[in-house]
């Protein structure tokens, strides 16, 4: 019925914490220990003597202290960051995607977001092992660590309208 759908999780500030299932939403709401800020009015969950809006974002009751949250350095979410494209020639085929190491590892690159982006097989080819420079080859921006807000906001597909007017940058 409702597998897969997520749900924003705001803190009692308003602020984006987390993303959660229907389920736990829907749990943290019966304790009281969230609010329904907005649901979907055209869904319900049902029990056998009554019926609960959907969910689409909570905001907990009490302040929860967050430590910082970062994004997952992952092979998905480098493709994510950089919109599923090569980054030196603009190649859309997933199946040709790989990641590239800005400047080499041999040359001291590291494995992270700075120095981690999208490219081509062929790209990656031609680029090889060396500098940027050396391979007639440019960047179009400098790679990023995305924030977790930006990376819901901008990079992922995981939720819905109702979610946009938390996720904006202040």
């Amino acid at each position: 019925m409702f597998e897969g759908r997520k749900v924003l999780i705001l803190n009692a500030d308003y602020r984006a914490i987390s993303v959660c299932s229907v389920y736990k939403a829907f749990l943290l709401v019966y304790m009281n220990k969230a609010e329904i800020v907005n649901s979907d009015h055209s869904e319900y969950i049902r029990t056998v003597t009554r019926a609960f809006p959907m969910p689409s974002v909570i905001r907990l009751v009490s302040y929860v202290n967050v430590p910082y949250r970062g994004v997952v350095l992952s092979r998905q979410n480098i493709f994510k960051r950089d919109g599923y494209r090569c980054v030196y020639c603009g190649n859309r085929k997933k199946e040709e995607l790989t990641l590239d190491h800005v400047v080499p590892r041999s040359r001291g690159g590291r494995s992270d977001w700075h120095n981690l982006v999208t490219a081509c097989q062929k790209c990656n080819a031609k680029k090889g092992n060396l500098d940027l420079e050396k391979a007639g080859m440019t960047l179009p921006y400098k790679p990023f660590r995305p924030t977790f807000v930006m990376f819901l906001r901008e990079f992922s597909s995981l939720g819905d309208e109702s979610w946009k007017p938390f996720l904006e940058s202040k």
